[in-house]
């Protein structure tokens, strides 16, 4: 049990430490709206992964390709969106007015939604977690639990502590507030291109 534990720690932290359009998103997010209001962010996907995981271990070991490249269209759509969201704020950013902020529950939905159309959450179960999972499912079920355990605790506790790590970082003034906005912006901008040409080239 042990063992499955520790794995789970791991892949928890490699999972939630390696950049990505989330990653990208919830420090958008954090710069947007604060630490206070988007620290829920990070239990998205405790919430949407169930569905993620299922649906993995029900086709197997692997992503469907057509199911893959329709993945990474949405996602590259979504996350589109999401960049011209944040290079609009760069755009107009006033330094004397308080920026709109979303509500917790609204900013929690907009990363469980975008948990859901990444393709790499399900990449990451069926090629790497998800056999772990299963292995230690089939062993014994205590495994099972004690993998997901570790991995849901760092990960949720990795995402919180980036969170607050940005959205602290706002707080330094508004010229870094700006640059950092606009480097959010740019940032989503090249993973939504990324996604769109896995997506089309695919």
């Amino acid at each position: 049990m042990i063992l499955y534990l520790i794995q789970g720690v791991g892949l928890g932290f490699a999972g939630a430490a390696q950049p990505g359009p989330f990653q990208t998103y919830i420090i958008s997010q954090a710069l947007k709206n604060g630490w206070q209001r988007t620290l829920p962010s990070a239990l998205a996907p405790l919430i949407s992964d169930g569905l993620i995981i299922l649906i993995v271990l029900l086709v197997l070991s692997q992503v469907p390709d057509g199911l893959q490249r329709g993945l990474h269209i949405a996602s590259g759509l979504f996350i589109t969106y999401l960049s011209v969201s944040a290079f609009l704020r760069w755009r107009h950013f006033d330094k004397r007015a308080l920026p709109a902020r979303e509500s917790s529950p609204q900013s929690l939905l907009k990363a469980i939604v975008m948990n859901l159309i990444s393709p790499g959450p399900y990449v990451y179960w069926s090629l790497v977690a998800g056999p772990t999972l299963l292995s230690g499912w089939r062993a014994a079920p205590i495994n099972g639990i004690a993998f997901l355990f570790g991995f849901y605790a760092t990960l949720v506790t990795t995402f919180g502590a980036i969170i607050l790590t940005f959205g602290s970082a706002s707080r330094l003034g508004p010229r870094i507030n700006r640059a950092l906005i606009g480097l959010s912006a740019a940032a989503l901008a090249c993973f939504a291109v990324y996604q769109l040409w896995l997506g089309v080239a695919g």
